[in-house]
């Protein structure tokens, strides 16, 4: 077995039914040399999901024959409750069509029932299934995150937005989208130079973060150019978030001595329950609108 140390404890929920496999399976992890495995036993989807609620998980083992599940729509609804736990399914040892099917639906590995007593197998099936899961979580991460401010780009706006659409028409809750421009980027990128131009993109980025919650979604979707999907309860939901940016850059321009004072242009723009929003109509109103109060400023 190799001798990397890339693992050191982890905790490992299998999913499986059969008590006689159940036990082989314990006796196996608990010979792994490398990793200290803290071992969660479930034997129903229904209790796996009891089990990924009240224990973080690093990866998952888990028939797919289940009493209340069977086959790939197992591994479907494991990988709709955890996206980002690797998951190993276990096959029999003629089941190799499934275990392609189950490669090819989102699971990381697969482990055939006799090859449980091979340590090093179980070790490198563990091993490889987190190490590939982190990177893979790692590249989705990176595509839809802007490098320069760490809030979303466009695609991961435009992908996270629909879905906070879609929760609006759940809850019956009033969603509002802000769209904001950076003012005088030219000035400041002509002046003192791109990279303090970089500066007040990464310090409006800062300030927004401190603005808003933490479930609300942030993103820089342009060069100088931000957006906000945010649920506000009040009538008056867009004033009092304007008035929320407005404080709170004013409280980060009063403690910096630069040569510019950083502002920004807003266009606010309301979705109610109504199915037929759409975020890319809500875009284009709230960025007319901020266009017009750049104009009024100018």
């Amino acid at each position: 077995m190799e001798s990397e140390n890339h693992l050191k404890a982890i905790t490992l929920l299998l999913v499986e039914n059969d008590p006689g496999d159940t036990r082989l399976i314990k006796d196996a992890l608990a010979r792994l040399r490398y990793i200290t495995v803290d071992l969660i036993c479930a034997s129903s989807l229904e209790n796996a999901f009891v089990c990924l609620e009240s224990r973080k998980s690093d990866v998952v083992i888990s028939n797919l024959d289940l009493p209340d599940s069977r086959g790939l729509e197992t591994l479907s609804k494991l990988s709709e409750k955890v996206p980002e736990i690797p998951i190993i399914v276990l096959t029999g040892d003629d089941d190799e069509e499934l275990a392609v099917g189950a490669l090819k639906s989102g699971a990381q590995d697969y482990l055939r029932k006799g090859q449980i007593n091979n340590i090093s197998i179980l070790y490198r099936s563990i091993r490889y299934s987190i190490e590939r899961n982190r990177l893979i979580q790692h590249l989705k991460s990176i595509s839809i995150t802007d490098e320069l401010t760490g809030l979303y780009n466009r695609r991961g706006f435009l992908m996270l937005a629909r879905k906070q659409l879609e929760l609006a028409a759940r809850m019956n809750k009033t969603m509002w989208l802000l769209y904001m421009d950076v003012d005088n980027m030219k000035w400041i990128n002509d002046n003192l130079g791109h990279n303090e131009g970089d500066n007040a993109l990464r310090n409006t980025a800062n300030i927004l973060q401190q603005t808003f919650r933490e479930s609300d979604i942030l993103a820089r979707i342009g060069g100088d150019e931000f957006a906000v999907i945010a649920f506000e309860e009040s009538k008056t939901g867009a004033d009092s978030m304007t008035s929320r940016i407005s404080t709170d850059m004013a409280n980060f321009n009063s403690k910096e001595n630069r040569a510019y004072q950083l502002s920004i242009s807003i266009g606010a723009v309301s979705c109610d329950t109504s199915p037929d929003c759409d975020i890319s109509m809500l875009l284009s109103m709230a960025d007319k609108l901020m266009y017009e109060q750049k104009m009024t400023r100018k």
